[in-house]
């Protein structure tokens, strides 16, 4: 079986979020697996040089965009046994950041015919093509319009994976024809609610649509979750498939870990204290190995239930606690904890920015992870606190809900709540206070969380059949 994994970011290329390190680890667990899955992204202006400097051209080609052609290089690299295309455009993707341009349609909607147009160029024809988010919602529409009887490209099969249906790349219609080449004909693939909705487009036109949870499959058919896409995603159920995502165990392993001050096993997580005491000195908090530390790294935005923090702070740190939040964001929440932090310097450190080095310092050195969300596909930092012991709290929505149970039941890692309310959170945080303190019980918690398999063995697996049975119809 062949896969071409489409992606506008993958690491160690590109990244600005989660859909990197799944870009960059399930087609590694797929080729495990013996799948020749490749990987395709755009070769920005922010691919490191030392990376740039390992890539061999393979082919330039010329790509319709609209009324016009477009130069594409084609770069090959190697990484983690890994194959991946870097489709180059100097004019679309020499600049800063990958998002955020005021042509990020047009950006897109070139790469999405250059992913198709490679084909006929480099030694690799899959059966698969794989497109992930918005930025690649066009690789199966274009197919199915201009390609699909193709010579050569007959019986390739497409999958399209929402990542976050939050974002869904909306334009105006009168990009249409002049930006995309789509026909007004055809214009009902792409039209929603009077404008273009390139997700919605992905939905209609792949053969199969996967979501990054089982929960979250089911949650976007609700308004409430499906930012306007319910209708379509309802009558598309047929074709809808959730699927968790996992971590790498490599890169988030507390036993070979060089970012962490002392390395540790489920078998021996008494070493775990050392990353506490240190972690408290990098954080100027008193030192304490018997204060709970609750921890969160976090973009700083509402949907990651933040507003249920801010309702409940106060009375979180009037507990015996150390509040630990690494994150940035909006300007609202940052100027809101740096407010506290003032306030209560001997319960609570907030580092504003994100810094994976001390990312993984937290998690490693806390007790306690918070994870409030009021909406998340998948979530992979509640994954993370588990391999390195640090037991989760989280609401019950999307992939939380999929891969963190309760531990009511004697069999859970970690303490969850229903309702999006800062009394619920508060009541999951008083029962793991309660559960921190009885030593016994709070060591079998911690052993069954770094023993909890989140690999992307498990999900490339899923895929792999999924794949097959595609392949099938």
């Amino acid at each position: 079986m062949k896969v071409l994994y489409a992606t506008s970011e993958a690491l160690p290329f590109a990244a600005s979020g989660g859909l990197a390190d799944v870009s960059g680890s399930l087609p590694h667990a797929m080729r495990k697996r013996l799948i020749g899955c490749r990987i395709v992204l755009p070769l920005y202006e922010d691919v490191p040089q030392e990376l740039r400097d390992k890539m061999n051209f393979l082919t330039s080609l010329s790509v319709p965009v609209a009324w016009r052609r477009q130069y594409c290089g084609v770069f090959e690299a190697r990484h983690n046994g890994v194959i991946y295309y870097l489709l180059d455009n100097q004019y679309y993707f020499k600049r800063p950041g990958l998002y955020g341009h005021y042509d990020d349609a047009e950006r897109f909607s070139f790469f999405s015919r250059a992913v198709l147009e490679m084909l006929d160029f480099i030694d690799f024809k899959p059966e698969i093509i794989h497109a992930n988010d918005w930025q690649c919602a066009l690789i199966p529409v274009f197919y199915n319009l201009y390609y699909r009887k193709r010579e050569g490209y007959e019986n390739i099969k497409t999958v399209y994976t929402i990542h976050n249906i939050q974002y869904q790349g909306k334009y105006g219609l009168e990009i249409l024809e002049d930006v995309f080449g789509i026909s007004q004909e055809a214009s009902s693939i792409v039209e929603q609610d009077g404008c273009i909705n390139l997700m919605k487009g992905g939905i209609e036109s792949a053969d199969c649509v996967t979501t990054v949870s089982p929960t979250y499959a089911k949650e976007i058919l609700d308004p409430y979750y499906s930012h306007g896409l319910d209708s379509i995603l309802r009558i598309r159920e047929w074709k809808l498939h959730g699927i968790l995502n996992g971590i790498d165990t490599d890169s988030n392993n507390p036993e070979t870990d060089q970012q962490i001050w002392a390395n540790y096993t489920a078998e021996n997580p008494a070493v775990k204290a050392v990353n506490k005491r240190k972690l408290q000195e990098r954080l100027n908090l008193p030192l304490n190995s018997e204060v709970p530390m609750i921890s969160m790294v976090t973009r700083l935005v509402s949907h990651k239930g933040l507003d249920l923090v801010k309702s409940a702070i106060q009375e979180l740190l009037n507990e015996d606690v150390q509040f630990v939040l690494l994150g940035s964001g909006e300007w609202a929440y940052e100027s809101f904890f740096k407010e506290i932090q003032t306030k209560y310097p001997e319960k609570m450190s907030y580092y504003s920015g994100f810094v994976p080095e001390l990312a993984h310092k937290i998690y490693a050195g806390a007790d306690i992870f918070l994870m409030p969300s009021q909406s998340e596909p998948c979530g992979l930092a509640q994954m993370i606190a588990c391999r390195y012991g640090t037991v989760p709290i989280v609401r019950e929505t999307g992939g939380l809900k999929d891969s963190i149970s309760d531990s009511g039941d004697g069999q859970g890692m970690g303490f969850t709540f229903k309702t999006y309310s800062a009394d619920d959170m508060m009541n999951a945080i008083h029962r793991a206070l309660g559960g921190y303190f009885n030593k016994e019980i709070w060591n079998v918690l911690i052993e069954r969380c770094m023993n909890a398999d989140f690999s992307w063995g498990r999900s490339a697996n899923e895929y792999i059949r999924l794949y097959r049975s595609l392949l099938k119809q």
